[in-house]
């Protein structure tokens, strides 16, 4: 840092930092700055120096002593022998104070009570990622030698100080991710040393204000995701040196000044989700140096910016729900590092370019609601990293193009509401990633092919509203993942497939609008998935299902068909088989499947015997030795995938490693036969033992008892004298925390995808508390243990300190869990049970609505309780990076956010248990009486 070094070197080390700040992300630079904010680490402990350190060491303890008991526990070096060797102090050589990191600590309590004014050499402060709540003291401006100044990730509430503006040697300003509130400073236009300002994720008010265009040193501004209004000022031009420019999830308006055509070296500009109008300047990226560029959800109006044409340098586009228009085939080239392109509901039109499969880095193209016409060019095909491409809402035509079989890595295909005809080619088969495919409301004919059976880790499918013939195809029965299909309004004839009742987890059918006859197969009453149900307008006849999606489904979704019967409203009643000649045929019919259930149920036992002693055999090999191998992957040869994962990861090359846990690594691991799984591999000690055996057992001993579509699979385990290894599938969307930390992927996770993530977690833990034969306690629910799949379904993972419930006895434990989520009652008891889950959820929940931790608030959410926060609008609680929710959305949440608090009541025999929990945030809420924004925090704790 320049601050650290010579004076006359500083000009040289000045344009290295420049370079540093554009190349890395800012919690690195914070830690780089910290690291080098001092030259050395030597005791002041010297008898001759006692005062100065005194009054230091004086400041500090005093501090200490006001943070929580938990915070002085963490501190407790601090009083012993000299300060400079206290955990988070740095000193100079004559012993001052010059570094105070306490970064990512737990700490709890107040800046109030700390001295600023002791400390005239500091250099550094970074309390990042704390609980540290109240405002920031006036007194903070006090220290004149500061350079580096962060206290992000806090609960810091109030205004900022004013006093900010005398820190006039200040390079690196961070009060990102709190809640201040009111207008930005303009004093803070005084910082004319400042390299970086970020002043995001919190609530601040008011418009930009015009001193910040004082800060000609300056290279990145983040004022994203506030309640900031007005205009962008002009003198954002005078900041030249800007390289990264984030103002979006706001409240600005108005146009964008032209003035922003100076920022030369700009590499991210985005704006995202404002109130902006007007037309872009054809100007941008006439620099050629822009990589990322966002103005998606917008008002803006007129032709694309010229500028982007040969703008080679971006990765990311969003032009997304905004009115532009113009020609895609002119107005876009070709961008050898694109990553991310979504130009999806604005008002172009021409064709696609059949250029674009150059773009070999391509993994999202999204076109929809245009009115893009012509063909889908086949060499689109050549972007073979595509994950999501998204055509639908267009006008299209031709044929689905066959050359798109080498998309390999496709998960997301839409292409409805097009012009496109022909046949399905069964070529698509071959996408076996694939999880989305809508190909619904074109005018496709033919077959549907046989080869869709390939697709097994299809989720949603929908071929409606086509002209599809023939009978629906058996290999349905292969799509094991399948949980929404819908084939209504097409020409589909023949019985409805046995194989679709085999489908373990679909949970929406329509088949409505076809010409199908006979009768319901079966094997419809083994779906125990299936919600909801559509077979209207066919020719089916005989008796209904008696399964709960049948019976709650409405008349609507019987009517116009041969002969249904059942006991549901609106269709007549089945004939008494005692009166019925054929008596004989139906006794054969419910006995032949009721023995060949007793037989299912007799292997069922067994297998899960035998499964039992399984584990109980690698748990005693394990306590005894660690010389044998040992190694299971069910359905793989295991020596060959254990050589397999070495081979993969190049002996565990960091560069694999996707995550780090309490006792293990997890890395992303490709398989030779392309399938792409999770592998932990525990921690080794220096003996060559594992860190945690108890917890690789438990981890078995749990998921081996376990079949739940919100639930991780474990795949399979390895105990090795090298690696303990367990094997899992791998769910692209990465954790929840990781989610909801990065401001795009969480601009993303609509209302409606928090609330399936949230429905999700809910039907995993009361499977685990009431449908296991043992009932299982997860222990530590939280946001970094629940993993997502690339449609933001939850999967609940981690259950190293997972314990099975045992009946008619006492289970006790010591204390594990993650810290913000454990129930009160561990405080002071180690007995455990399934209203610690209960807790835990209702905390996951809240940090799901409000977009981070709840932190401090959920001790004011108890009904018993008066605080002023019962006063608080709901809607202030909610991710401030979405829109409020409307209609039924808004009902859900409310609804939910009720149970949420439920769930948090300091007496464990008050929380609602999960099977009640699941039932409840299923069940269908009327529609709000009153505006969201209306509705006090109070009136949901005492719902």
């Amino acid at each position: 840092m320049a601050y650290l070094l010579d004076k006359k070197l500083s000009a040289v080390f000045e344009v290295l930092l420049r370079i540093a700040i554009a190349l890395i992300p800012l919690s690195h630079f914070a830690a780089f700055a910290f690291a080098n904010s001092t030259t050395s680490l030597v005791s002041a402990a010297a008898a001759g120096d006692v005062g100065k350190e005194w009054k230091e060491a004086e400041a500090l303890l005093n501090w200490r002593a006001s943070l929580d008991n938990q915070s002085q526990t963490l501190l407790s070096s601090w009083g012993e022998g000299s300060p400079c060797k206290w955990v988070g102090i740095r000193c100079d050589k004559a012993g001052s104070l010059t570094g105070l990191n306490l970064s990512s600590f737990g700490l709890i309590g107040t800046l109030s009570n700390l001295s600023f004014s002791s400390f005239p050499h500091l250099l550094a402060i970074d309390l990042s990622w704390n609980s540290l709540y109240g405002n920031i003291p006036d007194q903070i401006g006090n220290i004149s030698k500061l350079t580096l100044l962060n206290l992000a990730h806090n609960d810091l509430s109030e205004t900022i100080t004013s006093s900010i503006g005398r820190l006039s040697r200040l390079s690196y300003l961070d009060f990102s991710s709190n809640q201040l509130s009111g207008r930005i400073p303009s004093e803070i236009g005084l910082l004319r040393a400042l390299l970086s300002l970020a002043l995001d994720t919190n609530s601040l008010t008011g418009s930009i204000p015009t001193s910040i265009g004082n800060l000609g040193n300056l290279y990145e501004l983040d004022l994203y995701d506030n309640k900031l209004s007005g205009s962008i000022p002009t003198t954002i031009g005078n900041l030249t040196k800007l390289i990264n420019l984030k103002l979006m999830v706001n409240k600005l308006s108005g146009s964008i000044p032209p003035e922003i055509n100076n920022l030369t070296n700009l590499r991210n500009l985005v704006l995202g989700s404002n109130e902006f109008t007007g037309h872009l300047s054809q100007y941008i990226c006439h620099a050629g140096s822009l990589v990322h560029f966002s103005i998606s959800d917008n008002h803006f109006t007129g032709p694309i910016p010229k500028g982007l044409k040969n703008c080679t340098t971006l990765t990311r586009i969003r032009l997304d729900g905004n009115q532009l228009v113009g020609n895609i085939t002119e107005d876009f080239s070709i961008y050898p590092s694109l990553i991310y392109m979504d130009l999806s509901y604005n008002n172009l039109y021409g064709e696609l370019s059949s250029k674009w499969g150059q773009c070999q880095n391509l993994t999202s193209l999204k076109v929809s609601n245009n009115k893009i016409s012509g063909n889908i060019p086949p060499e689109l095909s050549g972007a073979t990293q595509l994950v999501e491409l998204d055509l639908s809402s267009n006008h299209l035509m031709g044929k689905i193009p066959k050359e798109l079989r080498r998309l390999k890595s496709l998960i997301t295909l839409l292409l409805s509401d097009n012009q496109i005809s022909g046949k399905i080619p069964s070529e698509i088969g071959m996408l076996s990633r694939m999880k989305n495919l809508n190909l619904a409301g074109n005018n496709l004919s033919g077959l549907i092919p046989k080869e869709l059976g390939d697709c097994s880790n299809l989720l949603f499918l929908n071929m409606s509203r086509n002209i599809l013939e023939g009978s629906i195809f058996s290999e349905i029965g292969r799509l094991n993942s399948l949980e929404n299909l819908d084939l209504s309004m097409n020409a589909l004839i023949g019985k409805i497939p046995p194989q679709l009742g085999d489908l373990p987890r679909l949970e929406i059918l329509n088949i409505s609008h076809n010409n199908l006859s006979g009768s319901i197969p079966s094997t419809f009453p083994d779906i125990s998935s299936l919600t909801s149900i559509d077979i209207s307008y066919n020719d089916l006849e005989g008796p209904i299902p008696n399964i709960k999606a049948f019976r709650d489904a409405p008349n609507e979704a019987f009517q116009n068909n041969k002969g249904l019967c059942g006991n549901v409203t609106g269709l007549k009643a089945c004939p008494q088989m005692i009166h019925n000649p054929l008596h004989r045929n139906y006794v054969i019919i419910i006995l032949v499947p009721l023995l060949g259930t007793l037989f299912v149920v007799f292997i069922t036992f067994q297998v899960s015997h035998k499964c039992s002693q399984r584990v109980m055999k690698i748990e005693n090999k394990l306590t005894s030795t660690q010389n044998d191998d040992l190694f299971a992957i069910w359905s793989f040869d295991g020596k060959m995938v254990y050589e397999n994962i070495i081979e993969a990861t190049e002996e565990f090359s960091s560069k694999y490693c996707i995550g780090l846990g309490g006792y293990g690594s997890v890395y992303k691991v490709e398989l030779p036969t392309s399938q792409v799984v999770a592998v932990k591999k525990l921690h080794s000690l220096p003996n060559g033992e594992t860190s945690n055996q108890k917890a690789f057992i438990s981890e078995i001993h749990a998921l081996t008892k376990i079949r739940h579509r919100n639930i991780v699979k474990l795949y399979g385990f390895c105990a090795h004298p090298r690696h303990s290894l367990l094997v899992y599938e791998f769910l692209e969307g990465g954790s929840l925390l990781q989610l909801l930390n990065n401001e795009e992927r969480a601009k993303a996770f609509e209302w409606i995808k928090r609330v399936n993530v949230i429905k999700g977690v809910a039907n995993a833990l009361a499977y685990m508390h009431h449908d296991c034969s043992t009932p299982i306690i997860h222990r530590d629910i939280s946001s970094k243990n629940v993993l997502l799949d690339i449609e933001y379904e939850a999967h609940i993972s981690d259950f190293g300190i997972a314990r099975l419930l045992k009946p008619d006895s006492s289970n006790w434990t010591t204390l594990a869990g993650t810290y913000g989520y454990m129930a009160p009652e561990l405080a002071y008891t180690m007995e455990i049970n399934t209203k610690c889950d209960v807790y835990s959820f209702g905390v996951l929940t809240l940090e799901i609505i409000m977009g981070k931790h709840p932190g401090d608030l959920i001790l004011s959410l108890s009904p018993s309780t008066t605080f002023t926060t019962h006063n608080m609008p709901l809607n202030d609680l909610l991710d401030k990076r979405l829109s409020l929710p409307t209609n039924q959305v808004a009902s859900d949440l409310l609804h939910i956010a009720s149970i949420a608090i439920a769930c948090l009541h300091t007496s464990a025999q008050s929380r609602p248990t999960m099977q009640q929990v699941s039932q409840e945030i299923s069940t269908q809420k009327a529609r709000l009486v009153k505006p969201l924004q209306m509705i006090k925090l109070g009136e949901v704790v005492t719902v």
